[in-house]
């Protein structure tokens, strides 16, 4: 998995929430610090952690690690 296209998936997907970091921190009970460290790709969160990212932005799983995948695989061919 790659942090940088995890972190991207995710900053998108709040975006399009309309939701600002210190949004989603609150709700996952998470410092705005370490959502941006996420997002830019600093540091590669645990699957709980992950899991509790997708879930507060509606947002499967598998999904965020599919898109991620599906990426890497694009840019392979």
């Amino acid at each position: 998995m790659d942090k940088k296209i995890i972190g991207a998936a995710i900053k998108l997907k709040r975006r399009d929430k309309k939701m600002r970091q210190n949004e989603l921190a609150e709700k996952t009970s998470l410092s705005r610090n370490y959502i941006s460290d996420i997002e830019t790709g600093r540091y590669m969160p645990s699957v709980e952690t992950l899991a509790k990212i997708a879930t507060c932005l509606g947002m499967d799983l598998n999904t965020l690690l599919v898109s991620e995948i599906q990426d890497i695989i694009s840019v392979a061919d």
